[in-house]
């Protein structure tokens, strides 16, 4: 009988320390795991020899797991740093060439030259324009892409920033004999000046582009934790199917095929906005016109 009650109590008591010890070594090996993550975030992880008597496998595939994806993470800071290099050296490389090149062509307009020759001076100086057009949107989203342009947002008020947008279609809007018109407004928001008015202008040369009668109708509607810019246009609209891949880069519908453009606007405009941690929305149907609202953070 006593035999017995020592027996169990020594079964017990091995039975505590086994879990003891096993809760003891789940403790460390958690707070092994932990200490890797904490590196890693940190980017000061490196792999360790470990003994297998002591750490558990897991933590060993933890720790390889974690040692790839830090070098990983380095060689994709390398690989930007080597974009951001040679986005510098394009744009310095291209931007006087492309300038002499339409100064030249602009000299030779003045010349007293034949229709024919006169004719391909203007061929020539249309294609200069759409080529430093086209270089100018791929710096602008490559630097904003690889981090080389930082958006500073700051409270706002949006009437100046708009006034300024209308200003550059005035003439165009004029041309086309279509009606460009912004409603007033008191609201404020959080948005980078520079890079906002680049992302509405997009929004609205591709409206005064895609309408050929009709009107550009700029309002803003204030939300509680948001200011929506709606730009709405009577052009060709867009169909429902396209509503995602107009957002994408290089895209162009089959119905604007004869339009001048080369599909980078949107593309550029729903990234600024992103980065100031707004968004887009489309609302439209081929035929019908449409609505372009950015959402931009309220100012608090």
């Amino acid at each position: 009988m006593i035999f017995g009650v020592v027996f169990g109590g020594a079964c017990l008591g091995i039975a505590i320390l086994i879990v003891y010890f096993h809760q003891k070594k789940t403790k460390n090996i958690m707070q092994n795991i932990d200490r890797m993550l904490t590196c890693a975030i940190d980017g000061n992880f490196k792999e360790t020899m470990f003994d297998e008597s002591m750490l558990s496998a897991l933590e060993t595939k933890y720790a390889n797991y974690l040692s790839a994806s830090v070098l990983s993470a380095q060689n994709i800071a390398k690989e930007k740093d080597k974009i951001k290099e040679l986005i510098s050296d394009l744009s310095h490389q291209t931007k006087t060439p492309i300038a002499n090149l339409l100064l030249y062509t602009e000299l030779l307009q003045e010349e007293d030259l034949s229709a024919d020759a006169k004719a391909y001076v203007n061929i020539l100086h249309i294609q200069l324009e759409k080529l430093r057009f086209f270089i100018d949107a791929l710096m602008k989203l490559s630097r904003l892409e690889n981090g080389i342009i930082s958006l500073s947002t700051k409270k706002e008020p949006l009437q100046p920033m708009l006034q300024a947008v209308i200003s550059q279609f005035v003439s165009e809007a004029m041309r086309k004999n279509i009606c460009l018109l912004i409603e007033d407004t008191e609201a404020f928001a959080q948005f980078d000046p520079k890079w906002t008015t680049e992302a509405i202008c997009n929004l609205v040369d591709n409206a005064v582009k895609y309408t050929q009668k009709g009107s550009v109708r700029i309002s803003v509607k204030a939300y509680e934790l948001f200011v929506c810019i709606c730009i709405q246009d009577t052009g060709i609209g867009i169909s429902e199917e396209e509503h995602a891949k107009i957002f994408t880069r290089f895209y162009r519908s089959a119905h604007v095929a004869d339009q001048e453009g080369i599909g980078i606007g949107l593309y550029l405009a729903r990234e600024i906005i992103r980065e100031e941690g707004g968004y887009i929305k489309v609302d439209s149907a081929y035929g019908q016109g449409s609505t372009f609202s950015v959402y931009l953070p309220a100012a608090m």
